[in-house]
């Protein structure tokens, strides 16, 4: 079994940041691309940024880029999603995400985290 773990959510200012850290365990490919989602109650889930395994590639959905960096760290099996300038609108449960890069990239990738929550008051 794959499994992600999220971390790093919780409460914080508009204009503040957070880092989301998220662990992969098990085996999600020799080299899996991973990134980071979200989703609002009531909204479809939405990408927010994926990166490759050599971290070199990254994506952003474009209201997020400038604000949002992705990162990796692989051999800590980890990925980070540093949020900057945080608005309320921000506020959803982070999901990560791990598995090929074409499926990351087509918002269908095969292994998804539990989720962190991320709350952003005015």
């Amino acid at each position: 079994q794959v499994q992600l773990v999220e971390s790093g959510g919780g409460l914080v200012q508009a204009g503040g940041s957070l880092r989301l850290s998220c662990v992969a365990s098990g085996s999600t490919g020799s080299r899996p691309a991973m990134g980071w989602f979200r989703q609002a109650p009531g909204k479809e889930r939405e990408f927010v940024a994926a990166i490759s395994w050599s971290g070199i590639s990254t994506y952003y959905a474009d209201s997020l880029k400038g604000r949002f960096t992705i990162s990796r760290d692989n051999a800590k099996n980890t990925v980070y999603l540093q949020m900057n300038s945080l608005k309320p609108e921000d506020t959803a449960v982070y999901y990560c995400a791990a598995g090929p890069h074409n499926l990351i990239i087509a918002q269908k990738p095969t292994y998804w985290g539990q989720g962190t929550q991320v709350t952003v008051s005015s």
